[in-house]
């Protein structure tokens, strides 16, 4: 006679196994997210042209419902401005202080999603957020870029220990240098002193040979 295994099951033991399954089966499937990655603080020249870069991964193929939201945050914390929108293609703005400043410079394709400002004015200072859509990964970080626009550039201690070692370098290449042009000159004037006390030697030799000849009876 053979017995068989049974397991009491209870109303709250089988919603107890449910959501342990559950929780399971949710920490093996992947998780939907979307990842933006840019500079967290970036310093540029007033004036100038600015790329801010921002890219972003994630877990669902490229659609045709994916969008790009750049906003700005004023230093002054006034509200916040859209700097620019992207759906299938890009959507400037028709007025605001990036007006005919700020064009797209992203390849979906490639996950880029940057933006061109140009001429950077100080009134740029504050902070750029980036915010990327691929439905059905519609939720993640916010990518967010401090900008900095300054008069001139602003040489930090890594510049001046880089422009001091160079300068020590310099210095350096040009002591050696004369080290051996002293020393080439000081050879060249030994050697020339040797040839002339050599040929003193030989001359007087030659004088004292004809003068022992002179000096010597004739002989028959």
């Amino acid at each position: 006679m053979e017995y068989g295994l049974v397991f009491p099951m209870h109303g709250s033991s089988w919603l107890g196994a449910v959501l342990f399954l559950g929780v399971q089966l949710r920490a093996l499937w992947p998780a939907a997210a979307m990842e933006v990655h840019t500079s967290k603080e970036v310093n540029a020249v007033n004036g100038t042209n600015l790329r801010l870069k921002c890219t972003f991964s994630s877990s669902s193929p490229i659609s045709q419902h994916l969008s790009v939201t750049w906003n700005f945050q004023p230093e002054d914390l006034s509200s916040p401005e859209l700097v620019l929108y992207y759906l299938q293609e890009p959507y400037n703005l028709p007025a605001g202080r990036f007006k005919e400043r700020v064009t797209w410079d992203g390849n979906i394709e490639r996950n880029d999603v940057s933006i061109m400002i140009w001429n950077l004015q100080p009134t740029d200072n504050g902070t750029f957020t980036c915010q990327v859509k691929n439905p059905p990964d519609a939720d993640g970080v916010i990518g967010e870029v401090r900008l900095r626009v300054v008069q001139k550039v602003h040489f930090s201690e890594i510049h001046f220990l880089a422009v001091a070692i160079g300068s020590a370098c310099v210095l350096m290449i040009i002591v050696v240098t004369v080290v051996i042009i002293c020393r080439h000159h000081r050879k060249k004037a030994q050697e020339k002193r040797i040839e002339v006390t050599g040929t003193e030697l030989k001359e007087k030799e030659r004088l004292k040979t004809r003068e022992q000849k002179e000096d010597s009876p004739l002989e028959d």
